[in-house]
């Protein structure tokens, strides 16, 4: 997977104490698609997604970060799922540990794929595919952090995930589409342009008005002056 580096995170609220934490996760969980809200937000984070990741990221509930008791030593990331058609595991989890020598270590849940459902099969098929037809190629599955072990000393995902999105996911999540707002942008401009063009219309309007009533007016001048030629 590409390396990740996480980016400093705006006004981080703290979730270090196990009660902050667990008070945040229950009111994270009545919001319908947070997580997956806040990943595909996340600028990072949502280069690594396809389609298929995001739909089975529909059903995380919520993520925890546990740092261990010496934090340098490392931390563990957990995922809580509910019931989906993608796999039987109701949370998946990868740690990060640090040997006494400084040596780094990554563990993590082999994901239970339902049949047929395997993401990172799918990914590497969409790929191949893709490189056949010299199509855009999609990015492998998110969920291959769970398995991919290849570079122990830089979990760039993790890291993302630790320092940056969980003090504070909420900055994520509540980023403005900003599909919507250029479609307001539109809309409103074409308010303008529907009420300058009225505006037009009001004048082309009042100046036939003053046209017809100078017509009158010289007509009746007119007039008099002929009933005076004839007394």
């Amino acid at each position: 997977m590409p390396v990740l580096t996480p980016t400093a995170s705006k006004e981080t609220q703290s979730a270090s104490s196990p009660q902050a934490g667990e008070k945040r996760s229950e009111l994270i969980a009545k919001i319908p698609n947070f997580w997956v809200t806040t990943f595909v937000n996340h600028p990072q984070v949502s280069a690594l997604l396809g389609l298929e990741d995001e739909e089975a990221l529909h059903y995380l509930k919520r993520v925890e970060v546990t740092e261990f008791e010496d934090i340098k030593s490392g931390y563990r990331i957990d995922f809580y799922f509910d019931e989906n058609p993608y796999f039987e595991n109701k949370v998946l989890s990868k740690e990060f540990h640090l040997n006494e020598s400084g040596d780094p270590s990554l563990k993590s849940t082999e994901i239970k794929w339902k049949s047929g459902k395997d993401l990172m099969k799918r990914s590497s098929q969409t790929q191949n595919t893709a490189s056949r037809k010299r199509q855009h190629k999609e990015p492998e599955s998110f969920f291959t952090w769970f398995t991919d072990h290849s570079d122990e000393g830089a979990d760039g995902l993790g890291e993302v995930i630790k320092d940056d999105i969980w003090p504070n996911p909420l900055q994520y999540y509540l980023v403005p589409d900003m599909d919507d707002e250029e479609g307001e942008g539109e809309e409103e401009d074409d308010d303008d342009d529907e009420g300058e063009e009225g505006l037009e219309d009001i004048n082309e309007e009042g100046d036939e008005d003053e046209s017809e009533e100078d017509e009158g007016d010289d007509e009746g001048e007119e007039g008099e002056e002929d009933e005076g030629e004839d007394d």
